[in-house]
């Protein structure tokens, strides 16, 4: 069993007496203390050093690393190498040491006779289900090769969308935190030092400028009220959207109805119900199994709930083209290839072109969605920073007027 390397931080004395102490990396607490002794230390304390959370979260497993992974035992396993060389083959060559340990403990796995899928359902985090009962299902029909293959070209597919997709929320989201920042920076800074000169006009100040000093007095008091109450209030809806069903089902209805950001998830939602479907389906794997793993991949729980309903409607019988549009759901466009694609035999490739055509559709919306933002987003910054400037000048200007 290959064992992952820690870093212990130690303290002793050495053969002189004297107190020492220091950090060494091995794989367990035993080997430090041989190591150690044969240096002619007398240990007093060792422990495990603590990992800071920038090393965690640069050491964690991302879904990009999984892709990667796959994609490699998918072009090692096509050139001819055997499924345990293949995992010591990419372990070795990993630079993350928890990749290098997962990899190295499936390898060991393996090696010991175990199914491949069984050692890899020992990482659910890393691989989920679907993935799992593909390569299950490639073990027992001799395919591995070719469902490594499917596999790797779902998760570089599946990636690219997220990728798209968080681009498209964070890019205005990241514009109104760097305008509130801005304004807050105006307000607590800027604005006070004009409010000094005002205090010496002794003379009523405009209905605009006035808000904008009340404003910024406001946040100067209760800054530290504001700020906590703000993350008490985000800590609290982040820890209920994690436990409570009914509010992630609440925020995935109300994110479908946001003006253009609403389509695009839509539009992915499909993308992802029909790659997955064809994937699964194409491996072999029956229909009904297939859909729930479809639904679990769209990321939207209007789509999930609508083919969990689907899957209810096709295990009784009925073609899955009614079930589809029963749900009120699908675009009539995406039932009518499934339709054609269930009485011609050939219900994959017609899942394939949809995932084809949803998913330029994405990049297309998003693409367009950047370039809209970008003149707005100047446009909204602009109007924030020129009214509060024009509003701390306003007083000065009808000064000019009066002289």
């Amino acid at each position: 069993m290959t064992h992952s390397m820690s870093k212990f931080s130690w303290q002793g004395t050495n053969r002189q007496g004297q107190t020492v102490k220091g950090e060494m990396t091995a794989k367990n607490i035993s080997e430090i203390k041989y190591r150690l002794r044969r240096q002619g230390c007398s240990i007093h304390k060792i422990k495990k050093a603590p990992t800071s959370l920038f090393n965690f979260k640069q050491d964690k497993i991302s879904p990009t690393d999984i892709a990667i992974i796959t994609r490699q035992i998918a072009t090692m396993l096509c050139a001819g190498v055997n499924i345990l060389k293949t995992f010591e083959m990419i372990a070795a060559g990993q630079t993350k040491p928890s990749v290098k340990k997962m990899l190295s403990e499936i390898a060991d796995d393996v090696r010991a006779g175990n199914p491949i899928a069984q050692s890899l359902r020992k990482y659910p985090s890393q691989f989920d289900t679907l993935y799992c009962d593909l390569v299950d299902t490639g073990e027992q029909s001799g395919r591995l090769d070719t469902i490594f293959e499917q596999l790797s070209i779902y998760k570089e597919k599946a990636e690219a969308l997220k990728s798209k997709i968080k681009k498209a929320m964070f890019y205005p989201l990241a514009v109104v935190i760097v305008a509130l920042m801005v304004t807050v920076t105006l307000l607590v800074f800027v604005v006070p030092q004009f409010q000094m000169i005002f205090n010496s006009f002794g003379a009523e100040l405009p209905v605009l400028t006035q808000m904008i000093l009340n404003l910024s007095e406001m946040i100067q008091d209760y800054a530290m009220l504001i700020s906590v109450g703000t993350a008490t209030a985000m800590g609290l809806y982040i820890h209920a959207y994690k436990r409570s069903i009914a509010i992630r089902h609440h925020l995935d209805r109300q994110l479908l109805k946001v003006p253009i950001l609403g389509l695009i998830l839509h539009k992915a939602a499909i993308a992802r119900f029909t790659r997955t479907l064809a994937t699964t389906m194409t491996a072999g794997v029956p229909l009904i199994t297939a859909l729930d793993s479809a639904a679990n991949a769209t990321g939207n729980a209007v789509y999930r709930d609508a083919i969990g309903s689907m899957r209810k409607e096709v295990s009784s019988g009925i073609p899955m083209f009614v079930a589809m549009s029963a749900t009120n759901v699908f675009p009539d466009m995406v039932v009518q290839m499934i339709a054609i694609g269930e009485e011609s035999g050939a219900i994959e490739d017609m899942l394939l072109k949809v995932t084809t055509i949803y998913e330029a559709q994405v990049d297309d919306m998003i693409d367009g969605l950047t370039s809209l933002l970008e003149p707005l987003i100047m446009t909204v910054l602009g109007l924030v920073i020129g009214g509060l400037i024009t509003a701390m000048y306003l007083p000065i200007f009808q000064m000019g007027n009066v002289v």
